[in-house]
């Protein structure tokens, strides 16, 4: 008789949900388009942080050791496609409402016509 095998179902999936409660989170990209890109709400930076808060990318939230880490970083594909959605404008509350089938209470289109009724 052979030696039975063992289940390994769920050990992917206890592994996964570990991660995502431990890793570190960057900061989404409407708060980089409303605080960090800002010049105006633009915060000293800290000194506790890695290369005493010299070498910082706006665009992905993120301290850097070097001057040479830095521009290494920004040649990048993170950083690039970091930069190419940036460009994109950010949701506003509105567009979520209507998305979810909120927004324009009371007041609906026709399929047929795309007219109020």
């Amino acid at each position: 008789m052979g030696r039975i095998r063992r289940s390994r179902t769920h050990k992917s999936q206890r592994d996964i949900h570990r991660a995502s409660r431990t890793r570190a989170r960057t900061r989404d990209l409407d708060q980089i388009q409303l605080i960090d890109l800002d010049p105006k709400v633009r915060t000293t930076p800290r000194f506790d942080k890695p290369g005493l808060a010299q070498h910082y990318c706006v665009e992905c939230a993120r301290y850097f050791e070097s001057d040479v880490a830095l521009h290494s970083h920004w040649k990048s594909k993170v950083h690039k496609k970091r930069c190419r959605a940036l460009k994109e404008p950010a949701y506003t509350i509105e567009e979520s409402e209507r998305a979810a089938g909120l927004g324009r209470e009371g007041k609906r289109t026709s399929p047929i016509c795309g007219g109020w009724y």
